[in-house]
């Protein structure tokens, strides 16, 4: 693997900021290979390198996986000059990672963000059928017959063909939606379709990552190492 600065490769973990490593180098804290870090700025493959911190092994990975619970009111970008978006959610050390897929400014709940290509490319792909379950609350009461119609696939008023969804009612106005494909407002526009315009969405599963009620609005956590094999059977 390509050589990277230790502060990088220590702050690509997500443990310590790059001005944290520079402090703990200056104290003696880092071991690299056994002997105490020179330098942030020093440059080693981090496959083929013992890094400790305090003692503790490093435990570098290649590739970083967040799950967050976006919050409405930021944009699902990398960068935009007029708004905030979900990286102003993340440290420093953490704004190299970029959302995998999108969600609408005023939709809400999870959001992968990672590092990986590969998977994004994998989680993304039409061929592959990824199932993502929204919650939503729509004007107007919701029937059985909005159900079939989800169950048969749709064509929208542009003459784009959605795929059979899945659309379980809650209550009059609410359901949960299950989707195996990411067309742009989907969700959004195949209630409009049928005449429920939503008020509230809000995404709890995306493939076998699920949602849980304890991590707040706005807050992230990395994947567990059950959910990080789980992406790579997909």
């Amino acid at each position: 693997m390509e050589k990277m600065r230790l502060d990088k490769i220590i702050s690509a973990t997500g443990k310590k900021s790059r001005r944290e490593v520079r402090q703990m180098v200056k104290e003696g804290r880092i071991l690299v290979n056994g002997a105490f870090a020179a330098s942030p700025d020093e440059k080693f493959d981090p496959e083929e390198t013992e890094i400790l911190l305090d003692g503790e092994d490093l435990g570098y990975r290649r590739y970083t996986y967040v799950l967050m619970h976006k919050p409405a009111g930021v944009l699902t970008a990398t960068e935009d000059a007029r708004a905030d978006t979900v990286l102003s959610l993340l440290p420093p050390e953490l704004q190299q990672l970029f959302p995998v897929g999108r969600l609408d400014k005023d939709t809400e709940g999870l959001l992968l963000l990672t590092n990986d290509g590969d998977l994004a490319h994998r989680l993304l792909s039409p061929k592959n059928h990824v199932e993502k379950v929204y919650y939503a609350r729509v004007e107007g009461e919701l029937t059985e017959d909005d159900c079939r119609a989800f169950a048969a696939g749709m064509t929208l008023g542009d003459g784009q063909k959605c795929m059979p969804a899945g659309l379980k009612r809650l209550s009059a106005s609410e359901a949960l939606v299950t989707l195996h494909e990411g067309k742009f407002h989907q969700v959004k526009r195949m209630l409009a379709a049928r005449g429920k315009p939503v008020v509230y969405l809000k995404r709890l599963a995306m493939g076998p990552l699920r949602l849980e009620d304890s991590l707040p609005k706005g807050a992230y956590r990395f994947l567990t190492e059950k959910e990080k094999e789980s992406l790579q059977t997909l």
